[in-house]
């Protein structure tokens, strides 16, 4: 039985790789972060429990032994809004401790290295305007995440990038992070704006087909921009406006010069806050007024299988309506 390693498996995007290497026959061992209880975890996979940024690089060797492959499924996203810097900040979050597991993995003889990134980084290539590839720590970092891991596996072990967008689905004990959505619409009265752009989309299901597609029959240096469902933040809005009882039709698009000037004050009330969001307010606003949406053809040789994803965010939104904070806990 070939051996893998799942990175972060108690995470929503590890947990589900992990429950669909096992359908697969695979052997998994994950590492995750300690927990309260991890009883969610399927008995079939080996749990262990450490920090990559904290663990020797004897103990990570031992973890590393005997395995295929290495599904790398942890770090900072740019909900973090760090101190500034924000680009040092998710260097030290991303970038440095990729490069060392992907270091220590191509010593230890594996073969598959697979990157859960983000679909940031394609956009900052396509979309030099955004400042993503300069002003923007986030994707910038992104994209220096990626570089690194293939250059440590060149000529020994396949890299392969999971360029991920908005992802819908559930994991026990974890609340979703479209939480703060619902917040801020609940919490409002009024038209609820948006901007008049669209994202790629998936759900959770078939974030775990591609990263397992992505080992069996991905290519070195592969950076997929996966995509099951063109989602309008029109869309979202009214879904997020439905969950929370409100009439859905009180979301209104809003033009982009419109709405700039506020995120522009925002971004003003950060920096003299001496904190940085990874993508600066206004440049996360223009991005926003855009169509970020790839075709899924591109990743084909992925096997990514028709999923449902409005039905998984509504999914997704319902379950954090009856969860409530106080009555969980998380």
């Amino acid at each position: 039985m070939t051996e893998v390693l799942v990175l972060g498996g108690t995470g929503l995007l590890g947990f589900h790789t992990t429950n669909l290497l096992l359908d697969r026959g695979y052997e998994v061992t994950t590492l995750s972060l300690p927990v309260e209880d991890s009883s969610f975890l399927p008995e079939a996979a080996t749990a262990r429990f450490g920090d990559v940024t904290t663990m020797t690089d004897t103990d990570l060797l031992a973890l590393l032994a005997d395995k295929h492959a290495v599904f790398y499924a942890i770090g900072a996203d740019e909900r973090t809004v760090p101190p500034a810097p924000a680009a040092r900040f998710f260097y030290e979050a991303n970038v440095l401790p990729t490069q060392r597991v992907a270091r220590l993995a191509r010593q230890s003889g594996v073969q598959k290295f697979v990157l859960y990134g983000s679909y940031t980084a394609q956009w900052a290539e396509e979309w030099p305007d955004l400042g993503y590839r300069t002003r923007n720590g986030y994707p910038r970092t992104r994209l220096m995440q990626e570089e690194v891991a293939c250059l440590e596996g060149a000529g020994e072990m396949d890299v392969m990038t999971l360029r991920l967008p908005y992802i819908f689905g559930t994991v026990p004990n974890q609340r979703p992070l479209w939480q703060m959505f619902l917040d801020m619409v609940a919490g409002q009265e009024g038209p609820a704006a948006v901007l008049g752009g669209s994202t790629s989309s998936v759900t959770v299901r078939q974030v775990a087909q591609a990263a397992v597609g992505a080992m069996e029959h991905g290519e070195h240096e592969g950076r997929y921009p996966i995509n099951g469902y063109d989602l309008s933040y029109l869309e979202f809005q009214q879904m997020c406006l439905a969950a929370v009882g409100r009439d859905p039709q009180d979301a209104v698009v809003v033009p982009l010069e419109v709405m700039l000037p506020g995120y522009e004050a925002a971004q003003e009330q950060s920096t003299a806050a001496g904190v940085e969001h990874g993508i600066h307010l206004p440049d996360s606003a223009r991005f926003q007024a855009r169509d970020a949406v790839s075709d899924p053809a591109v990743c084909a040789v992925l096997g990514i299988e028709p999923d449902d994803v409005p039905a998984a965010i509504r999914e997704t939104l319902t379950w954090c309506v009856d969860h409530p904070r106080e009555t969980t806990g998380y």
